[in-house]
């Protein structure tokens, strides 16, 4: 990269380079659809296929993004799991709405999802931390996330009383952890074209029943 023309730097880089599949727009509802592209994506090896960006706004309007894992999808919505009183709890509580974007370059294809956003049941938030790690458990029993550190030594020392705790009780769910649902109203699935002729699909419900629109590239 050249950082004193990072312009033509970043125009030189190939993009939509993957191999489409064959659109198939004939899905009744969103949900059967993405499940397809997923399968899709895991069969063709994607890494991670069910990495997504979580987009949130907090109390002041700001908007915030960060790639998390999908836990569940159902017709209920797209799962994922967070601390509640994590910078994503706390934009959450302020404004319960989210967006979901997946991007799998392998196979040239976006699905971004919007919606609102509540909370699981407490025992699927429970049944999700206890799936987690030892070590993915303690961080979260830590309580420190996006706070001011300063060297893996005092991060050691503060998880001693966390794994401790597990040690202790291996059931121990914290109060604060949450299995949120986005509700979808709006999915889009996008299938990209070297020569922009993308392929684009909307599923929306405004009176709860879903309709289709094939939008323009």
């Amino acid at each position: 990269m050249n950082p004193r023309d990072m312009r033509a730097s970043l125009r030189s880089l190939p993009v939509l380079t993957g191999d489409a599949p064959d659109f198939d727009p004939h899905h009744d509802d969103p949900v059967s659809m993405f499940v397809d592209w997923l399968g899709t994506a895991v069969r063709a090896g994607v890494p991670e296929p069910h990495a997504m960006t979580l987009s949130t706004v907090d109390a002041a309007g700001a908007p915030d993004a960060r790639v998390l894992i999908l836990k569940d999808v159902d017709a209920t919505g797209w799962h994922f799991a967070v601390s509640a009183i994590s910078k994503k709890g706390a934009d959450l509580a302020a404004n319960p709405v989210a967006a979901l974007t997946f991007y799998w370059p392998q196979l040239v294809r976006q699905v971004r999802v919007r919606g609102a956003v509540v909370a699981d049941p407490k025992a699927v938030a429970s049944a999700d931390f206890l799936a987690r790690s030892i070590g993915a458990r303690a961080m979260v029993l830590l309580r420190k996330q996006s706070e001011p550190f300063s060297d893996d030594d005092d991060l050691d020392r503060a998880l001693t009383g966390p794994r401790a705790a597990l040690d202790a009780d291996p059931a121990l769910v914290p109060d604060d952890w949450v299995s949120y649902a986005v509700v979808p109203d709006r999915v889009e699935f996008w299938q990209g074209d070297p020569e922009r002729r993308h392929q684009r699909l909307l599923y929306t419900a405004p009176d709860g029943e879903w309709s289709k629109h094939v939008l323009w590239p």
